[in-house]
């Protein structure tokens, strides 16, 4: 059967922040699989419907497939799975019973009258789903917006030239979206059951992906890798559109970061930009964000050794290494491999090589760097001036410090295979990584895994040995005897083995075949890396520098190339440890575990959506027994009821929080004034206000009970005095309490404090969300400290830290107040409140079904079964009741209106 593609009219919309149509309407680029037309035409539920066991599936989901497209004149397209893909290679971390899919882009343009048939090709061989999105889209979604705008501000970046194309671009926003969008909708294709598939999703290139699909399928089991760095708040706050990025990341159910720097800094963003707190429980970091617990991972992701490993015994490696160690002979060997890119510091390592040569000249003729640079992945101006920069460095420092048979710096711009590159791993005694700021750079564990090289036992015998050398610390003799190729073979002739011309200064000397293996030596390495790049924490024995120092980065890399022997085996085997062991297979089975760890419950949850544009969307997470409480439901029990109690929090439960006077107004009164009527009703207010202001406010319900300052204090119905839970008890702790909330107000800006009777506030909501929160947390731990010995509690809250006296809560006062009516039977208990202190209420009800209502306002987590929307939609349902046969003193017609007017 053949579906036709709907329209995209309403892409433009939704780029622009209008996210009001349905998901189900968007197709993606490319045919339609016959399960992907069915999960476009139903509902969510036809994803959960399927019959028959199915295969659990892990979806990849990345800018790129991992693929090598090449183009046959008589084949047509060409495809092979790149074994070196991150992706790939994770592929091995999955449990035996999932399946590895693939959504992603080509590397090449397809035209519209192939895409059919390539998409079916690569499904079937690759398991391979591919996003079409046309040249221009992907032009500007890529190069422009994810290359120009969002990498250089992820690096910390900012634009301050209004001619830079790093500025925000809204057009350019509007394609990273719609092609965000067409990525979602072909994931609408390829999802099968949202109980057995996962998505995993990778990179800043589909920072809004979450969001798009979390709105389509409410409960998909989905995370989110982020490859590169996550700037600090004061630059992440500069984004226009920093709130819809936040948001999305914090729909997917896990986010994984390389290091902890890059999770604090998105923590710091989540607290400062949107409010929200983070917590700590069994390891993991968690959000939690409307219901839903967002797990935060820090795992830096390896490399595949066995791959490595495997490749350091191939032929053409083996001629080439030993190209290499010939031609470096006597030399020391420092080792650099980049991107062409202004965060790579190519120019500060070229600026402290040549004062290495400069400051320590008997080197000079002995230590060559070998620079090899891949081509800039964004061209712009910015790269091509460095670009000249770089140049015109390396023909300075060759033309100054060059001799016979010496080339300081060895260029080398062109593409290095796999097996070039681990060659010249394993010649080099240092390899040097001067970023300035980068996301992993797998670099140095590449370097170490080919310097540790495959074991010695496996040497075949009769292979040709290298003569050991000189001064290099470990290099040419720490390289494997291999058979020698053909003289025929590519890897034997004066070109390099790629093919290409060599880029070696000189002529590589041909080397005797020996009649047996030279025995290696122990492995050994050393690095020079980078303090800003992710691996630089995993890697405790390289030498980290702060790459805008010169001076530091040259006198470390003179350190390295003068260190012992003996202590370079001790840091390569450190290092050789970790690597081995912190593998990518290691790195995706930890996430992809912690992934089902926190979807494990989604079957049990009802979500709602709220908002509709990027920025304000959330999906809302709520137990399966959570439901809006129904005005007949509880008319029917109050009517056939004899005895009844209210329980009513006042703040943001009778008057909206907002309010900018928090007192009652007469509609609300007017609804008390008649369920206290009624002598079979027993009402009281339990608030965290003074009794002062409850008893201004509520002076005109005479028969209404009140609870004041959470209980400490409290009148009965138709008292008039009140009475105090513990009459003997001093307030000798606020003499030390004051003195140290004073002190951490004055240093803290924007913090102040309450007094009340029975307790000290102390409330940070307007000072820095970082500064309040760590202020908030020592002067928790202090006031612990010094109040042990007193009968009171500590008590942190949203914004607040609260010190009151033991025992003081909702949840107790409520317990009082049921107790002391027990000496009939309560056969209706109705508790409404709306915030976290509300929450020690709702646990205090009876858990009896159809006469007790515990109820929340608002579509929010709680402990509470029921809900109610807003406070209008509480003193509705309390007017009601006053309506029903027996309730309120008669029946009050018609329900009282609703005012919050005071």
């Amino acid at each position: 059967m053949q579906f036709s593609r709907k329209s995209f009219s309403n892409l433009a919309a939704l780029a622009q922040g209008d996210f009001g149509g349905s998901m189900s309407e968007l197709q993606g680029g490319g045919p339609l699989s016959h399960a992907g037309a069915a999960a476009n035409l139903g509902s969510q539920a036809s994803l959960d419907g399927d019959v028959g066991k199915r295969t659990q599936r892990l979806i990849f989901v990345s800018n790129h497939l991992p693929l090598i497209v090449k183009r046959d004149e008589v084949q047509g397209w060409v495809f092979e799975l790149d074994e070196d893909a991150l992706i790939t290679q994770a592929k091995e971390g999955l449990p035996d019973e999932v399946e590895a899919v693939y959504v992603g882009c080509l590397p090449v343009e397809v035209e519209g009258h192939e895409q059919e048939e390539v998409a079916q090709q690569l499904m079937t061989q690759f398991n391979c789903h591919p996003v079409f999105l046309g040249a221009e889209l992907k032009n500007n979604y890529y190069k422009k917006f994810c290359k120009q705008q969002l990498w250089p501000m992820m690096h910390y970046l900012i634009p301050l030239n209004p001619n830079s194309t790093g500025r925000f671009d809204p057009g350019l926003w509007s394609a990273y979206v719609r092609a965000n969008m067409a990525f979602c909708s072909k994931l609408v294709e390829v999802l099968g059951s949202l109980e057995d598939d996962f998505v995993w999703i990778h990179d800043y290139h589909l920072l809004v992906l979450p969001s798009l699909l979390r709105k389509r399928f409410h409960r998909i089991k989905c995370g989110f890798f982020l490859h590169s760095p996550f700037p600090s708040s004061e630059i992440f706050r500069t984004f226009p559109r920093r709130e819809e990025v936040l948001r999305s990341l914090l729909n997917a159910d896990l986010v994984g970061f390389h290091t902890f720097d890059y999770a604090r800094h998105f923590l710091s963003c989540c607290s400062r930009m949107l409010g929200l707190e983070h917590k700590t429980s069994r390891g993991s970091i968690i959000v939690e964000y409307y219901g839903r617990d967002v797990g935060i991972k820090i795992m830096p992701t390896g490399v595949k050794p066995e791959r490595l490993l495997a490749a350091c015994s191939w032929p053409d490696t083996a001629w080439r290494r030993g190209e290499l160690a010939a031609q470096f002979q006597g030399k020391t060997v420092l080792i650099g491999v980049d991107d062409m890119d202004v965060f790579k510091g190519i120019e500060l390592k070229l600026a402290a090589f040549e004062q290495v040569l400069t400051h320590h000249p008997e080197w000079q003729g002995k230590l060559v760097l070998i620079q090899v640079t891949s081509a800039a992945r964004a061209p712009g101006r910015d790269v091509d001036d460095l670009h000249a920069h770089v140049i015109a460095l390396v023909e300075s420092i060759n033309a100054k410090y060059r001799s016979p048979g010496y080339e300081p710096v060895v260029w080398l711009e062109r593409p290095v295979p796999l097996y070039e590159r681990i060659a010249l791993y394993s010649i080099a005694d240092v390899a040097v990584v001067t970023a300035t700021r980068d996301g992993m750079n797998l670099m140095p564990y590449e370097y170490i895994v080919c310097r540790q090289g495959p074991n010695a036992a496996e040497t075949p015998s009769g292979a040709l040995g290298l003569p050991p050398r000189s001064g290099g610390g470990g290099g040419a003799d720490n390289a494997t005897p291999v058979t020698p190729p053909s003289p025929s073979s590519p890897a034997s002739r004066a070109q390099g083995a790629d093919g290409t011309a060599a880029f070696l200064p000189t002529q590589v000397q041909a080397v005797s075949p020996r009649t047996g293996p030279t025995p290696l030596r122990k492995h050994a390495s050393m690095l020079v890396v980078s303090e800003f790049v992710g691996c630089s924490p995993s890697l405790s024995g390289a030498l980290r520098v702060n790459p805008w120092s010169i001076d530091s980065v040259r006198d470390a890399i003179y350190a390295a190339i003068r260190l012992p022997h003996a202590e370079r085996l001790i840091r390569h085997e450190k290092h050789w440890k970790y690597v081995s062991s912190h593998t990518v297979k290691f790195w995706a089975k930890s996430y992809v575990a912690d992934l089902q760890r926190f979807t494990k419950d989604h079957s049990k949850l009802q979500c709602f959506d709220l908002g509709f544009a990027l920025d304000t969307f959330r999906m809302v997470a709520l137990t399966s027994d959570f439901r809006k409480l129904q005005s007949e439901v509880v008319m029917k029990a109050y009517a056939a009821a004899k005895k009844r109690v209210f329980l009513l929090d006042h703040d943001g439960t009778l008057v909206p929080q907002s309010s900018i006077t928090s007192k009652p107004g007469e509609g609300v009164l007017r609804v008390l004034r008649s369920l206290t009527a009624d002598p079979h009703n027993s009402v009281y207010i339990i608030s965290g206000r003074a009794r002062e202001e409850l008893d201004e406010w509520f002076s005109g319900v005479p028969r209404l009970g009140l609870a004041a300052e959470h209980g400490f204090y409290w009148r009965r119905p138709g008292a008039t005095n009140w009475s105090v839970l513990d009459p003997d008890l001093g307030f000798g702790w606020k003499d030390i309490v004051l003195p140290i909330l004073r002190l951490y107000t004055e240093s803290t800006d924007g913090s102040s404090i309450e007094s009340k009777e029975s307790a000290l506030v102390w409330h940070y909501k307007d000072a820095d969300p970082d500064f309040g929160s760590w202020q908030a947390k020592e002067l928790l731990d202090h006031l612990e400290g010094v109040l042990a010995n007193e009968p009171v509690e500590v008590v942190p809250g949203a914004t607040i830290v609260e010190v009151k006296p033991q025992g003081v809560s909702k949840g107790k006062a409520a317990e009082r107040i049921l107790a002391e009516n027990q000496d009939t039977l309560n056969d209706f208990v109705l508790c409404i409140g709306n915030d976290r202190s509300d929450e020690d209420m709702f646990n205090a009800m009876p858990s009896k079904e159809g006469f007790c209502f515990a109820c929340t306002v608002g579509q929010k987590p709680s402990k509470a079964p029921f809900y109610v929307n807003d406070p209008a939609d509480v003193v509705a349902t309390l007017g009601k009741l006053t309506e029903v046969d027996g309730g309120g003193g008669g029946a009050v017609a018609p329900s009282p209106s609703v005012s919050f007017a005071t």
